[in-house]
């Protein structure tokens, strides 16, 4: 069951009051029937999956974890995963519900160890996630202490994903969202900490982008900026002719010195690059929960270092930046 009455209360009580109150008509919209010809068929499977009683929840841990007072006995632990698999392609965790592990295409784990000892403190903070997917980093963005996340992402099947996940995990102080960040309220100045993992070069306007995140920021407050990155000089960008690694929604992919300016440049302060790595087959890869084509499949199967199209291979930089 998809209800977002009891995260509402929470946002209204965090200081969401204005917006909260606009949402549920909202949200109505971007979860009607027409929306996509499979979301009857993914709300079939949320409501498919089995009563279970809940024990323990870690939230900080590399595989968000649910338990039972008991291990889940064969039969019943093989619906929950057939359930859970008809929600398939699972992009982002792991995750591990009453033993059902799910394996997910990103070791999201991996990324969260890269950035979670350099940011600031998520005790106590309003924290926004853009382009969450099924809400892994704002379930590690609660377990460090964060009083409130709003995940957002347009993507349906990452949104009942997510309600799949919180049937079990009942953590109201955690939403996600069927919005892109141009839903959100202009200028709401209002997050502590916002997150854009891998969304900026998705973008056809990287700056409105940058703008956009600025704005949903209280005066001071933490840009925590995850995206593709080329070796260059600052002003260098690779702007592909069509695929870069076979997706063709990659418009820009700047340098690490061009992001740093163009931060600067829509007013960001201390900007600091706190690390850059060539993504691994390791950490994107096919599962038996995203059977299809991943990283491998996307480089040239004769140099690993460039893309199927011949372009630089994906490589990561995290940035971190304050809001003025």
């Amino acid at each position: 069951m998809i209800d977002y009455t009891p995260f509402l209360e929470q946002a209204r009580a965090a200081g969401l009051s204005n917006w909260s109150q606009q949402l549920p008509a909202i949200l109505a919209q971007m979860l009607a029937p027409q929306r996509h010809g499979d979301l009857a068929r993914w709300r079939a499977a949320l409501a498919a999956l089995p009563e279970l009683p809940v024990a323990t929840v870690a939230l900080d841990r590399a595989a968000v974890a649910v338990a039972g007072p008991e291990p889940l006995a064969e039969a019943p632990r093989e619906q929950l995963r057939e359930t859970l698999m008809q929600l398939h392609p699972w992009r982002k965790g792991p995750f591990d519900l009453f033993g059902v592990r799910i394996d997910t295409e990103w070791r999201s784990d991996w990324k969260w160890d890269r950035l979670k000892d350099h940011i600031q403190p998520l005790a106590g903070r309003r924290v926004l996630d853009v382009g969450c997917g099924s809400g892994y980093h704002g379930w590690r963005m609660r377990g460090a202490g964060a009083e409130l996340v709003v995940g957002i992402d347009p993507t349906l099947l990452f949104v009942v994903q997510f309600w799949a996940l919180q049937r079990y995990i009942r953590d109201h102080r955690v939403g996600v969202l069927p919005l892109g960040i141009e839903q959100l309220p202009a200028k709401l100045r209002f997050f502590d900490t916002v997150f854009s993992m891998g969304v900026l070069y998705h973008r056809r306007s990287p700056f409105d982008h940058l703008l956009e995140l600025r704005d949903s920021l209280r005066p001071g407050g933490e840009l925590v900026l995850e995206t593709l990155v080329i070796d260059g000089r600052s002003g260098e960008v690779l702007v592909p002719d069509d695929r870069y690694a076979r997706m063709n929604n990659v418009w820009f992919i700047p340098s690490a010195a061009s992001l740093s300016q163009w931060l600067k440049k829509v007013g960001f302060r201390n900007v600091q690059r706190l690390n850059t790595m060539r993504t691994s087959t390791e950490e994107q890869r096919s599962t038996d929960w995203m059977t299809f084509q991943s990283l491998e499949q996307c480089l040239d199967p004769g140099d690993a270092t460039r893309t199927i199209e011949g372009y630089p291979a994906p490589k990561r930089a995290i940035f971190i930046a304050e809001a003025p």
